[in-house]
């Protein structure tokens, strides 16, 4: 098994836990479920960070052929990802456990369709999972399965990452616009969905 195994293989869990987590936060119907698991979510984004930004920081320190000096030269890729999760997502997991812990006085207290919307925001899910394929994509040829060593299988690979990324972005703001039309007064809904299908 590679070494850099080791390295990326932690880390990638932590941000596949944290896209998972990210992408069931819509359905949760309950506010206190809601501030739980976006506590989770926080201690993962948080983690995932620190995590990424050591192995970077300890293989840009070193000119060395060691695992953790690979394994950061695997993680570039995930660098933009991660910044935005750093700029953006952080900030929206932080205000929506507030707005989550407004309504979590009792256990059974509904979550409103605008919390819901809040938390299917594109800018909480996406930059998650695009991390995710960006750490795949780190993982994948410390597995020996190297997609963009040959140029025959590059082209191909890279335009199934994009249109992925494409899908990705696509669902998650057609999911934070049906719940923010719910969130809004009936007449004001229809008004939106005469205006445009995209509120993100």
């Amino acid at each position: 098994m590679d070494e850099r195994l080791t390295v990326l293989l932690p880390l990638a869990a932590v941000w596949l836990a944290a896209g998972v987590i990210a992408d069931g936060l819509p359905r949760l119907d309950r506010a206190r479920a809601l501030r739980r698991r976006t506590g989770w979510l926080s201690a993962l984004v948080l983690a995932g960070l620190a995590l990424t930004a050591a192995v970077l920081a300890v293989g840009l320190q070193s000119a060395g052929t060691t695992a953790l000096d690979r394994a950061a030269a695997g993680l570039t890729l995930a660098v933009a990802p991660a910044l935005v999760v750093a700029v953006c997502t952080v900030r929206r997991i932080r205000w929506l456990w507030a707005g989550a812990g407004a309504f979590a006085a009792a256990p059974d207290t509904p979550a409103p369709h605008g919390l819901r919307a809040a938390a299917a925001h594109p800018l909480i899910g996406m930059p998650l999972q695009v991390t995710v394929l960006a750490m795949l994509g780190a993982v994948l040829p410390a597995t020996g399965v190297d997609l963009f060593a040959t140029p025959a299988v590059a082209g191909p690979a890279t335009t199934v990452a994009v249109l992925g990324v494409i899908a990705v972005g696509v669902r998650h703001a057609l999911r934070h616009n049906r719940l923010a039309e719910r969130a809004l007064p009936p007449a004001t809904a229809a008004s939106a969905r005469a205006a445009g299908p995209l509120h993100v």
